[in-house]
């Protein structure tokens, strides 16, 4: 049975700006920590939410400081000979071989004066690696999760059960339900109604009415639509928020996070906000993302209504999820990439095209910039 592992408050900080950064997918940095993506999310979450903390200290933590310069100065004096063991330790075995093979070796378990993890520090060694091997990389969830992503990306009212009877049958998978309800929430998707919905709505201060019901859209910046889809990747996948105006079908913005969070939703609209104006309403579905107080103090105080999608409802933001449909079959799908680094590059080349170069028959075969822009100056005109 393995240890169970165990990470000081700078390490889990220094892992979490990692994620933070998005250059890898949470699996890929899972892997090499041997941490659970799910915990790696909550961290996430929890760092982000004590940032402000760092920059709230009182002026007193300055002199505390000051007073403990002392102490450290008599600390320090006693490190100086144990860092001078440690210099010797490290010319002896580094002598011989420089390979990480080698180095791995040189690690003493035995020796008293030097722990493991200093050892490794020294041996510039993933203490990880040293404790642990790499988390396997579970190729039968990614080859299902890639096949419920294509499935819904065609028939997006598809909950788990018919999800679950699909890939039994016609896949041959054998999975139940409680198996594919559990990758279709870390995908971040579920299934629609094709009518109303009469079971009873869930209840919650953040929830608020579907405004575009017989509305009539005749311009742009008067509905914008927001929604998260599931990029998958040859090795692992990636999360992409996607905002897109009504009238036009132009994606005023978009966002890839490797964390199924709020961050990267509100960074998405507030990039949109800044380059293209505010919307009259936003419309979304009622994910946790949309019913965060931040989502909701960020629309309110820009003065722009919110509109949720009634609960299972297909056709309610379907705009959005047309153009989630034409992203993965006209690029995603295509490419496999196997780097956030070439994911981030061919969807910013896919939203210009979409946005410049394909027309839409609903559009009288004009692009969506030619209706944004114009519909947009021929408003101006009137105003």
């Amino acid at each position: 049975m393995e240890k169970r592992k165990h990470f000081t408050p700078e390490q889990k900080a220094k892992i979490v700006i990692e994620v933070i950064k998005g250059e890898r997918t949470l699996n890929e940095i899972a892997a090499e920590y041997g941490i659970h993506p799910n915990l790696l999310s909550r961290w996430k979450t929890e760092f982000i939410s004590n940032a402000g903390r760092v920059f709230s200290k009182e002026t007193d933590e300055v002199e505390k400081v000051k007073q403990s310069y002392e102490k450290e100065k008599d600390e320090l004096l006693k490190q100086i000979g144990q860092l001078s063991y440690e210099v010797a330790w490290l010319k002896k075995n580094l002598a011989s071989s420089k390979s990480r093979e080698d180095r791995m070796k040189m690690i003493d378990r035995n020796e008293k004066k030097l722990s493991i993890t200093r050892q490794a520090e020294l041996l510039s060694l993933n203490r990880t690696s040293v404790y642990y091997k790499p988390a396997p990389v579970n190729e039968e969830e990614y080859l299902i999760k890639r096949i419920i992503d294509e499935i819904y990306a065609s028939y997006p009212e598809y909950g788990y059960r018919r999800m679950t009877s699909i890939l039994n049958k016609d896949y041959h998978i054998h999975i139940n339900r409680k198996r594919t309800r559990r990758y279709m929430r870390e995908m971040g998707i579920h299934g629609f109604c094709p009518g109303p919905n009469l079971s009873k709505r869930i209840h919650g201060k953040n929830l608020y009415p579907y405004l575009l019901r017989n509305l009539k859209i005749d311009h742009p910046n008067q509905v914008w639509s927001i929604d998260v889809t599931y990029c998958r990747m040859k090795r692992g996948f990636m999360y992409m928020v996607a905002i897109i105006d009504w009238y036009s079908r132009y994606i005023v913005g978009f966002e890839l996070s490797n964390t199924l969070d709020k961050t990267f939703v509100i960074e998405a609209i507030q990039k949109a906000i800044k380059r293209y104006g505010k919307p009259e309403i936003m419309n979304s579905d009622q994910g946790s993302q949309f019913t965060s107080d931040d989502y909701i103090n960020l629309l309110k105080n820009n003065g722009i209504k919110i509109s949720m999608d009634e609960k299972g409802r297909a056709l309610d933001n379907q705009r959005i999820e047309r153009f989630f449909r034409s992203y993965k079959w006209e690029k995603l799908y295509l490419e496999e990439c196997e780097t956030v680094q070439q994911l981030r590059q061919i969807t910013k080349e896919y939203v210009e095209h979409y946005n410049h170069r394909r027309p839409h028959q609903s559009l009288d075969y004009k692009t969506p910039a030619e209706y944004y822009f114009g519909g947009y100056d021929q408003l101006l005109a009137v105003v």
